[in-house]
């Protein structure tokens, strides 16, 4: 065994010896983590309003400003990260991310990864919750090489806390919310299945045929992080949810053509259902 007389967090600008993480980050219940940094800085704001936070309204400050790969915003007890596009991207945060919370002495944290997906067979603008990843051939694993050699680790997410978000799901009657597989690729294009990338090998028929045979296997939405996320978070004993909206339906296309001002609506539906989650975990909620 070996220790680190200090632990350097490099793609987060953080460290044991550079900052008392402890102090910064101890009371930490909540982490959500989505691919732009934009969106998670926006996400923080909002969680600031939604706990009557002092300082609402107010711009939040980067704590990875020194670090020009993730984005990190914090808000009462919830932190808000970026971790960029696909796998290699949100594997290198979460690394750093749950080292992090280790040395914070952080406990009973929940890490949900709030996102956007190509739908499949839902309408555009529903809500996934995740209740297991699955990757391209629709199996329940994620496949990591290790010293050369190929290492499979589950998938399963939490399925008391997939059950506990579509509760509150129900209390944001505007859009619709399910809970369903989430395949994870590790390609935007031919990975899954679009007919326009700059190469493209498959006919539309080719397409359509496993985008249903995805559908019958519980696929109901596409992304390009979910199964390392499972993984490390289940391999970690985090409790761990991932909730997408999707931008379209893969069966009817593969462009997203909706205007910007739809899609902004869209990206804040998995923001508003999480930010419920969290006021009602910290009895902020009205009671019936």
């Amino acid at each position: 065994p070996w220790t680190l007389l200090e632990d350097v967090l490099y793609h987060l600008d953080l460290g044991t010896k550079t900052h008392n993480l402890p102090a910064m980050f101890g009371d930490i219940k909540f982490v959500c983590v989505g691919g732009s940094p934009n969106r998670m800085r926006a996400f923080a704001q909002f969680m600031q309003r939604e706990l009557g936070l002092a300082g609402a309204g107010e711009d939040v400050a980067d704590i990875c400003a020194g670090s020009d790969r993730y984005a990190m915003y914090r808000a009462g007890p919830v932190l808000s990260i970026s971790h960029g596009m696909g796998i290699p991207s949100i594997s290198i945060m979460l690394h750093e991310l749950i080292k992090l919370l280790h040395h914070a002495k952080c406990r009973d944290v929940t890490i949900i990864r709030i996102g956007t997906s190509g739908g499949l067979g839902i309408e555009a603008g529903s809500v996934v919750i995740t209740d297991t990843a699955v990757d391209s051939s629709f199996q329940p694993r994620f496949e990591q090489v290790v010293l050369g050699d190929v290492v499979v680790r589950s998938t399963e997410l939490d399925k008391d806390l997939a059950e506990e978000l579509l509760a509150c799901s129900r209390d944001i009657p505007d859009f619709p919310t399910l809970i369903g597989h989430t395949m994870c690729t590790y390609d935007f294009y031919e990975g899954q299945g679009r007919l326009d990338g700059a190469l493209c090998s498959f006919s539309s028929e080719k397409k359509l045929e496993y985008l249903r045979r995805a559908y019958d296997a519980g696929v109901r939405n596409i992304e390009m992080e979910s199964t390392a996320f499972a993984a490390l978070c289940g391999l970690c004993g985090l409790k761990a949810a991932v909730v997408c909206v999707a931008l379209l339906d893969r069966l009817e296309g593969d462009q997203i053509r909706a205007s910007h001002e739809v899609l902004w609506e869209y990206q804040q539906r998995p923001q508003r259902l999480i930010a419920a989650f969290i006021r009602k975990r910290l009895g902020l909620c009205p009671t019936d």
